[in-house]
């Protein structure tokens, strides 16, 4: 057997589910969620359109940066991007998304998974203020399921481990695995060095262009 085709080929090659794995979803955020997400610092927003093309979309911030409103409401906002709108366009698609959110440290995640809308109300952009700037909109995901998400993949990566990180410099910078990929002569924005690239970003970071 090379390719597998059916649930029953798949779940012959493994152990059932342990009961704790099945009962920990949830359909609603309890108090230990509610802390996950005020220290969270990073998420993965995944859609699809309507034709059923996948997108994963990373969002980041200061831990407090995704908002519980209530325990069935999680918003998240939005600060400028590359103005692509992948996730945007497909939440407006089909309103599905499922995210998975991070602390720095902690080896265990968690996953949210439900029905999301585009909101740009000031009783939601209000609440995402920072230095005195707001976002254009949030993402509004009414929870359908949410659970903690085992340490096992973040530990075998190490993610957090000091010993595991690399130099920047192993890689190209961003603009020249661009070109290289673009083409070169294909780019009318200059080239920049990568510490020039990381200055502008870091001065818009919460820009709402």
């Amino acid at each position: 057997m090379a390719t597998i085709e059916t649930t029953g080929q798949l779940r012959a090659m493994y152990l059932p589910a342990k009961e704790r794995a099945v009962k920990k979803q949830m359909s609603r955020l309890d108090h230990h969620c509610r802390n996950f997400l005020a220290l969270a610092r990073f998420a993965v927003l995944s859609t699809c359109d309507a034709d059923g093309n996948m997108d994963a979309s990373p969002r980041g911030g200061d831990a407090g940066f995704i908002k519980v409103i209530d325990d069935n409401t999680v918003i998240i906002p939005d600060w400028t991007g590359n103005n692509r709108l992948d996730t945007f366009t497909n939440i407006i698609d089909t309103g599905r998304i499922g995210a998975i959110f991070l602390v720095p440290g902690v080896d265990e995640a968690l996953r949210i998974n439900g029905k999301a809308t585009l909101r740009n109300d000031e009783a939601f952009t209000s609440l995402c203020e920072v230095a005195g700037r707001f976002p254009k909109l949030v993402v509004h995901i009414a929870v359908k399921e949410a659970y903690l998400h085992c340490a096992k993949a973040i530990m075998r990566a190490q993610l957090w481990a000091p010993e595991a990180k690399i130099e920047r410099k192993v890689l190209p910078t961003m603009n020249e695995m661009l070109r290289d990929q673009i083409g070169a002569g294909q780019l009318s924005e200059p080239l920049e060095p990568q510490d020039v690239m990381r200055a502008r970003h870091q001065g818009e970071l919460y820009s709402t262009h």
